[in-house]
């Protein structure tokens, strides 16, 4: 598992499907706590951060580069998007719950903001 933000910058997503590529309750603590300002839902199935913006220009290219990580990585979030923010929300649905990819693309979500 990452140890750092680089770490977790640094790592691809894998096709993953099935509840044993679920992460387990410490892993995710482990994997949030990296990742500043992202939070856990209160079920632990989701981790979400929302993004803050001077316009709504700013606010639409962050969410065009995030389509970018997205398809790239093949691992898609539900975003929010309104006029000056983004809520951006990771979970993987083939799993029921949190995988080692919500957190890759949450750190790379997380460099856009540098």
């Amino acid at each position: 598992m990452a140890t750092s933000l680089d770490e977790l910058r640094s790592q691809s997503c894998t096709p993953l499907k099935g509840a044993e590529h679920a992460l387990s309750v410490g892993e995710v603590s482990g994997l949030v706590a990296l990742l500043p300002g992202w939070g856990l839902s209160d079920d632990g199935k989701t981790i979400s951060k929302d993004f803050g913006f001077k316009n709504f220009y700013r606010t639409m290219a962050f969410v065009n580069a995030i389509a970018w990580i997205a398809n790239r990585e093949d691992h898609h979030p539900d975003m929010e998007v309104g006029y000056g923010h983004c809520l951006v929300r990771y979970t993987t649905h083939d799993v029921g719950g949190l995988s080692r990819n919500d957190f890759v693309c949450a750190a790379k979500v997380e460099a856009l903001r540098g």
